[in-house]
């Protein structure tokens, strides 16, 4: 499961990262970032309506974007990642390592990527078996650090969030770094309303893994 999760992020590594209260809002970031080639989206745990939400978010994946993988974020304790593993969330983004949400994900062999900064906080991700991990906050810590750590790592992918730009220069040389993929925000959805500009950015953006 896991490696095949892997394989698709690498294929489309660029995430976005959404939250709204509004299911209507949401489902047109999800269908519009869908039109446009993203094939990795994760929502987030961020406000009263998430789990309402997601439900919903999961349901229309299932019917009209089978080959969208749909992960939740934001998960800080083992009672919501079992919330939302009942979802069948196919994957969970954590902002911390914690043992807790480990055993829950690894008992229902789900792909688990908590958020990790320091080299022994990033060790105990791999010894906690997750496969993935999110370096977070990404721009403060910046891409020399991610090419300086990542060698002491060579089981681990990893995903950067946190501050990045939009700018292909930019992007191009996280990749460089030898992520799997980045994680955007709102800088994501500049373009949002003219489809065809919104789509040939996120084309632009993906292909600048080389």
């Amino acid at each position: 499961m896991s490696q095949s999760i892997i394989d698709t992020i690498k294929q489309y590594p660029i995430i976005p990262i959404f939250y709204d209260d509004d299911i209507d809002t949401c489902l047109t970031i999800f269908n519009k970032s869908y039109e446009a080639g993203i094939r990795v989206f994760e929502f987030v745990n961020r406000g009263k309506n998430s789990l309402e939400n997601f439900e919903k978010l999961m349901k229309h994946r299932n019917t009209d974007a089978k080959d969208m993988l749909l992960g939740i974020g934001t998960i800080k304790t083992d009672e919501e990642a079992e919330s939302f593993i009942k979802l069948d969330a196919d994957f969970l983004v954590s902002p911390i390592v914690n043992s807790k949400i480990a055993k829950v994900v690894n008992h229902h062999n789900k792909v688990w990527i908590p958020g990790a900064m320091t080299p022994t906080e990033i060790a105990l991700c791999e010894e906690l078996e997750a496969k993935i991990v999110k370096i977070f906050p990404a721009a403060t810590l910046g891409i020399n650090y991610i090419s300086s750590i990542k060698p002491l790592f060579p089981q681990l992918e990893f995903i950067v969030t946190g501050g990045i730009s939009t700018d292909k220069n930019e992007i191009q040389k996280w990749f460089n770094a030898d992520v799997l993929a980045i994680g955007l925000g709102n800088s994501l959805f500049k373009d949002l309303n003219n489809d065809e500009s919104f789509k040939q950015s996120i084309q632009d953006l993906i292909h600048q893994r080389k």
